[in-house]
């Protein structure tokens, strides 16, 4: 499998509270998969095109207005997939750590892809749309949705719940995290003798996985906190992404969905 780690939406910029560090737009950081007999894999489908022509009929005015979208159609997973070579078809499956809108507005862009995420976040989605977080625009086009409950799975460095999504291989993996949302996950993909776990939102800054003390961002975390649905829940997941990056940095690499500075590893990895 190859792996590319892309930036789908680019939002409002931040400044960091770590030394050293400059200052970067908020990300929507995706992962487009190459796999050698599933397709494309998408984790995440970021802001879409239909966001980039449509933002009145397609986004939230508080949402964008608080956010900041930059709404560049080069950003959209469509776009990049085709520079890489590819028809939007060749994307055939989309995991999702849950359907904000800036996790699910690309998934118009892929019409033929299954769309897995977790049932009890689909359920919260239909129910509560349209709202800033929830955006009918992002389903209409009917996804071929591939849900989980969480009352089984298997266990995966102490995580439970955790759904092996179908038609794919044991490399791909959702992981029950909620808080943030109803139905909130993370996605963990195998990347030859390691994972990488994509946190969605259960965090939104890397400080707040320091071993020592948390250091949430002040402007992410007032963000995070009028936005979880359950911050006690949220919190003791955070706490435990934190235990799987002490004692297991070795096999898995954890980030989120927003933190420029985290996709930076990935994308200037000599800087």
């Amino acid at each position: 499998m190859k792996i590319h780690h892309l930036n789908c939406g680019s939002m409002r910029k931040l400044e960091p509270i770590d030394d050293g560090l400059p200052s970067a737009h908020a990300v929507a950081h995706c992962l487009l998969v190459e796999t050698d007999r599933d397709g494309l894999v998408l984790v995440e489908a970021g802001l879409g095109l239909g966001n980039v022509r449509d933002p009145a009929g397609s986004l939230a005015a508080d949402w964008t207005e608080m956010v900041e979208p930059v709404l560049d159609p080069a950003e959209t997973a469509v776009r990049q997939v085709e520079r890489l070579g590819y028809a939007p078809a060749d994307v055939r499956h989309i995991l999702l750590t849950h359907l904000d809108v800036d996790h699910s507005g690309g998934l118009p862009d892929f019409p033929d892809a299954r769309v897995h995420v977790l049932e009890e976040e689909l359920t919260a989605a239909l129910a509560e749309a349209p709202s800033r977080r929830y955006r009918p625009a992002h389903w209409a086009h009917g996804p071929r949705w591939e849900t989980y409950g969480t009352g089984a799975g298997e266990e995966w460095f102490g995580f439970g719940g955790v759904r092996r999504p179908h038609g794919l291989p044991a490399d791909f993996l959702l992981v029950p995290l909620g808080g943030h949302t109803a139905g909130h996950a993370a996605v963990a993909v195998r990347d030859g003798g390691r994972w990488l776990l994509h946190a969605g939102d259960a965090y939104f800054y890397h400080g707040e996985l320091r071993a020592d003390e948390p250091q949430p961002h002040p402007l992410l975390d007032l963000v995070q906190t009028g936005s979880q649905v359950d911050a006690e829940l949220r919190l003791r997941n955070r706490d435990r992404l934190r235990g799987l990056v002490r004692d297991h940095a070795d096999e898995v690499e954890v980030f989120s969905a927003h933190d420029p500075w985290e996709l930076r590893r990935y994308t200037s990895p000599g800087e």
